[in-house]
């Protein structure tokens, strides 16, 4: 029972509980923070005030007292191709602090986690686990595919569609139509981006209750998971099970697989890798290399956009991720033993789920492809690793032999591509935007999208320090390590050299003799971009993305 609301020596401590106008049977309740990321900013986020009270109502309906909470959040889309692009990644650690902060002051019982979007899921996951008190995940659910001429749109196909305008492939009407249409609802963007990925990814890791990745927003189902969580955790309380009694190394392995399946976000081994870091795990539990090693034995299930024509809203009516785990449950590639919030086994929830529409989640014995949907990439120009999201990659660029053009931010690389200086075959090199680099690890959408607005997706070739959008597609590897900043071989790339990418053998090289890169690297002084406030304390404390970009720890 809560620490604070029980015995003489705790009396002032409730009399502020009674300026509140709790009275004496709630103060005898277990409390349940609902940590709300609610805002008016991110379509993700708008009705999360209405999932959060829904919540409250379960936890009400099962004999809990709940209380929500704030917790900040950026919208990835709003602050891209702009200098607030800096603060997306690094709002995780703040994000996790928040939880801990708010969880271990006010002393909650219990957690729920309610969010949507890309770095508020990840981060609420890392302060839970820190908490460890029982907690659970209700997201916001996705947003509706948009409708223009007959074809579904999402986010990705409105900055594609801005490519398409600098290049001169459309007019500004035909970009105002996509505007109006792209985005229908409130929700997180309607394809496999990042933000639905890691809703997906919580049901793989037992975090959050079936359908949270893919039940739409503005679905009164929504409302009704939101309810049934908030009497989950109260049965988690009863129990005392915690995240680290359900986050084990083989629920991170499950994530992974499902991961490859549905073919997630690049971002996704970023925040599986922070988690891995939270959690404590060796390299040899959870690394790029294990999540290499499951990929090349998962088949690639699902092709929803940018990958495919499909959307998760497809995806829901489909079976959902219930579905795609029962797959690989039957196909022994998925551990059914693993506990989940609602104190089942994932082999229990799943057990009488089947798949409805074999074209969006495939069989394993007809996949999309034999692997899984997201690769590592190493070689000199990246010997920590980098990551591609596989299955968005046009086939004829699975191998690659170009010219570097090299470029320190993102916005040189944009001046190129929207003056058309960028050529086929090209091998497009933006560096300095890695955690150290950026600082803070930008979202390197505008570029991609560009490329492919301007008809360049199946030519050209895309490779940054920095981080891709779950929306990007076409031959972007992103997160190469060693970073610029960090005296990689990427800040000693020069304009013109052969880079060669092979995808399916997981290579990655700068075609340069090793006594030139040496000597190169010995007189490299990497640059340092001015910054103040949160983003110079980040940059003093982050480490490499191949540790999951987190904090270092002390």
């Amino acid at each position: 029972m809560n620490t604070f609301t029980n015995g003489n020596n705790m009396a002032s401590q409730r009399s502020l509980l009674r300026a509140l106008g709790w009275t004496n049977s709630e103060m005898k309740k277990p409390i349940v923070g609902i940590v709300s990321a609610q805002s008016d900013i991110i379509p993700g986020h708008m009705y999360l005030d209405k999932v959060a009270r829904a919540a409250a109502e379960g936890v009400i309906a099962a004999g809990g007292k709940p209380v929500i909470v704030p917790c900040i959040g950026v919208c990835d889309g709003i602050a891209m191709g702009h200098r607030g692009m800096r603060y997306s990644l690094p709002s995780r650690e703040v994000i996790a602090d928040s939880v801990e902060i708010l969880a271990t002051a006010h002393a909650f019982d219990g957690i729920i986690l309610v969010g949507n979007c890309d770095k508020i899921i990840p981060g609420m996951l890392m302060g839970a686990v820190r908490v460890n008190k029982p907690a659970l995940f209700v997201s916001g659910g996705p947003m509706l595919a948009g409708h223009k001429d007959k074809k579904k749109l999402s986010l990705s196909s409105m900055f594609e569609a801005v490519g398409a305008y600098t290049s001169g492939k459309i007019d500004e009407k035909e970009l105002e139509r996509f505007e109006c249409t792209a985005c229908p609802t409130c929700g997180s963007c309607s394809g496999m981006f990042t933000a639905n990925s890691m809703n997906c990814l919580l049901e793989a890791l037992g975090m959050a209750l079936p359908g949270n990745g893919t039940v739409p927003m503005v679905y009164s189902a929504r409302l009704m998971l939101a309810k049934e969580a908030g009497e989950a955790v109260m049965g988690l309380i009863e129990k005392n099970v915690c995240p680290r009694d359900i986050l084990t190394p083989t629920a991170v392995r499950n994530a992974e697989r499902v991961d490859m399946a549905i073919g997630a976000s690049s971002n996704s081994v970023l925040h599986l890798l922070a988690l891995a870091s939270e959690l404590g795990f060796t390299k040899e539990q959870i690394s790029v290399d294990t999540m290499n090693e499951i990929s090349k034995s998962t088949p690639n299930l699902c092709r929803l956009a940018p990958a495919g024509d499909h959307y998760i809203e497809e995806l829901n009516e489909a079976g959902g991720i219930s579905a795609v785990i029962r797959t690989l449950i039957d196909a022994d590639l998925f551990d059914g033993s693993a506990l989940t919030c609602t104190l089942e086994t994932q082999d229990e929830r799943t057990k009488y789920v089947r798949v409805t529409d074999e074209e969006i989640i495939r069989p394993i014995t007809s996949p999309y492809s034999s692997y899984g949907g997201l690769a590592i990439l190493k070689g000199n120009l990246a010997k920590e690793g980098s990551v591609v999201k596989k299955s968005a990659v046009d086939p004829k660029m699975y191998h690659h032999i170009g010219p570097a053009r090299v470029f320190d931010s993102e916005e040189e690389a944009m001046q190129a591509i929207s003056t058309n200086q960028i050529n086929k075959g090209d091998v497009v090199v933006i560096r300095y935007e890695g955690p150290k680099g950026g600082p803070g690890m930008r979202e390197m959408l505008s570029p991609t999208s560009s490329i492919v607005g301007a008809g360049l997706g199946d030519t050209v070739a895309l490779i940054t320090d920095g981080r891709f959008s779950g929306a990007t597609r076409g031959a972007a590897i992103g997160h190469v390590c060693p970073e610029a900043a960090a005296g990689g071989v990427i800040g000693v790339v020069e304009e013109g050299d052969t880079i060669e990418i092979d995808i399916e053998k997981g290579e990655i090289n700068l075609r340069v003799p090793d006594e030139v890169i040496a000597e190169r690297l010995k007189h490299f002084v990497p640059k340092e971009k001015p910054v103040e406030g949160y983003l110079k304390r980040y940059r003093a404390l982050v480490t490499s993305a191949s540790d999951g970009a987190v904090f270092k720890k002390f």
